[in-house]
């Protein structure tokens, strides 16, 4: 695969990919044949798609599957290289969502230039995070109690919504107290 000058131009896997499967597969002797084929399929099928709202995944002939992330989902970019992927000049960056689940929500795979896909997407996932203005400060780090250089009081009150959704909180709260005290009461 040539040098990515924009990392929404891939959309397929680079061949080395298929070179690990083979490779993965023959770990396996004389069950390589169950191991390779459904490699294979999902090679041949594989698809992503970097547009401006998230990233999408497919692959599956007879099973097909796909999923998608905004980048507002996004909580952590991980990326691993196992040493036949490393040897290969591969990566898998794997995409984790606030969801709970052990596992990754995504794995992109098959990737030459990793860092750069990585740091595409943390970009995205701030610029999304941030209101799509791609400025560098991260929700959560600054204490709120230590205005920004040229804001107002008015700046750090919550929104109508933001407001709402604390007086939901509080409603949900003292209903929990109340619920407390009568259950603890002999």
């Amino acid at each position: 695969m040539a040098p990515m000058d924009d990392p929404r131009t891939i959309t397929r896997p680079d061949p080395a990919l298929h070179t690990y499967y083979v490779i993965v597969s023959l770990f396996g002797f004389i069950l390589f044949p169950l191991i390779y084929i459904p490699y294979l399929f999902k090679y041949k099928t594989l698809r992503y798609r970097f547009d401006d709202e998230g990233v999408s995944m497919s692959w599956g002939r007879f099973f097909q599957r796909e999923t998608y992330l905004t980048y507002r989902r996004i909580q952590d970019i991980q990326m691993t290289r196992g040493v036949i992927q490393r040897r290969l000049g591969l990566a898998t960056l794997e995409l984790q969502t606030a969801s709970g689940g052990a596992g990754a929500e995504m794995k992109i795979e098959g990737i030459r230039q990793p860092e750069r896909l990585r740091d595409f997407l943390y970009e995205r996932m701030r610029g999304a995070r941030d209101g799509g203005d791609g400025a560098l400060e991260a929700e959560g780090s600054r204490n709120p109690a230590t205005p920004r250089a040229g804001a107002s009081a008015a700046d750090d009150r919550p929104s109508a919504a933001g407001a709402e959704a604390l007086a939901l909180l509080h409603e949900i709260r003292d209903e929990l107290r109340t619920l407390n005290a009568t259950r603890s009461e002999p």
